[in-house]
């Protein structure tokens, strides 16, 4: 076991190096800032200058919201792992992401007739918020009522996969009937983008990623106790069925609202768990967490720094860039898993 001086290291370097990709986030771009011109910039008062409108209105919001992702992302991965007792877990294999996306296309392909393009994103913040929440909760719910009936893990990430399946089909019938305008907006969400989110929309946010981390900090204990297994859980004073009920409202909360505003990501709840249990090497939940907080944050720094592809004009789709960085972790995983690497 790893000792606790090495893992407060570990942790401090992990929230340096989200540090620094925070901050190299927020200097580069069509215009590139130095790091002294961004910290002026930060605490100016002068919103009449280009470097204050494209810090403050451009770079920082979308600087905050690649942290939110991250965090978010990643400990719902944690914790979808730590429940279902599987690496492969995650909201975007278990179908949480697809549910949240069916509450967007509802109210977006629904009502999105009623809005001018993407006026819809800026003026129904918390009405898309909530819509994403009920989706992704409506798919853990499923999940959970089958979790009882059926133990064998695999087929239930077999099931969440069928979910996400038939959730994308009704998704393809509402966009064949929706408007053009609605369709146009809704097929650009998919592509996934962290650059849409102004600084109204951060509040929302920020309070359902923060919502869903104190849910996750309260089941820490309980996390650590159900990897032992369901029986010995019990016999530790461990309530299974409200223990699971916190993780998936969790899980929603925090899945829900980043995919409301930010489009389905993917790979990032799956690879920084992973990566945090190879870096700390440990098991320990409350570890973990604190890892996976500051490891996903960097990891969706990083990928929103290479998207922008730095010295060039052009933009690339956030989700290409996490699945790049995020399909070798899985790979890995599986071969792993399969013996094919050593342990």
């Amino acid at each position: 076991m790893p000792k606790p001086n090495g893992d407060r290291m570990r942790v401090i370097l992990l929230v340096l190096l989200a540090f620094i990709l925070f901050w190299t986030d927020l200097s580069l771009g069509s215009a590139d800032l130095s790091f002294s011109k961004v910290l002026e910039t930060l605490f100016s008062g002068d919103q009449e200058s280009t470097a204050w409108i494209t810090i403050h209105l451009f770079r920082l919001p979308r600087a905050l919201t690649s942290l939110f992702v991250g965090i978010a992302l990643s400990v719902s991965g944690l914790q979808m792992q730590t429940v279902f007792r599987n690496p492969l877990a995650g909201p975007y294999v278990l179908g949480i992401s697809s549910g949240a996306s069916l509450g967007v296309a509802l109210v977006v392909l629904g009502f999105g007739g009623l809005f001018a393009g993407n006026a819809f994103f800026i003026s129904g913040s918390w009405l898309l918020v909530t819509a994403a929440w009920i989706g992704s909760g409506m798919v853990l719910l499923i999940i959970l009522t089958v979790s009882f009936r059926v133990r064998d893990i695999m087929t239930l990430l077999i099931l969440g996969i069928m979910f996400a399946s038939g959730i994308s089909a009704v998704i393809s019938v509402l966009q064949y009937f929706s408007g053009e305008s609605a369709l146009k907006a809704f097929v650009i969400w998919t592509m996934g983008s962290v650059s849409n989110v102004s600084r109204e929309q951060l509040p929302v946010i920020g309070t359902g990623v923060f919502a869903g981390l104190i849910l996750a900090l309260v089941v820490v204990k309980a996390s650590n106790a159900i990897q032992l297994g369901e029986t010995q859980a019990k016999t530790l004073g461990i309530n299974i069925t409200r223990y699971r009920a916190m993780v998936f409202i969790s899980t929603s909360l925090l899945t829900g609202t980043v995919t409301a505003f930010c489009g389905p990501i993917g790979f990032i709840g799956i690879a920084v768990p992973h990566i945090c249990r190879m870096f700390f090497q440990t098991s320990r939940q409350g570890i973990l967490l604190l890892a996976s907080i500051f490891a996903g944050a960097s990891l969706m720094l990083l990928s929103d720094i290479i998207s922008q592809l730095p010295g060039t004009e052009s933009i690339l789709p956030i989700n290409a860039v996490t699945s790049l960085l995020g399909i070798p972790v899985v790979v890995w995983i599986i071969f792993r898993k399969q013996k094919l690497i050593a342990a």
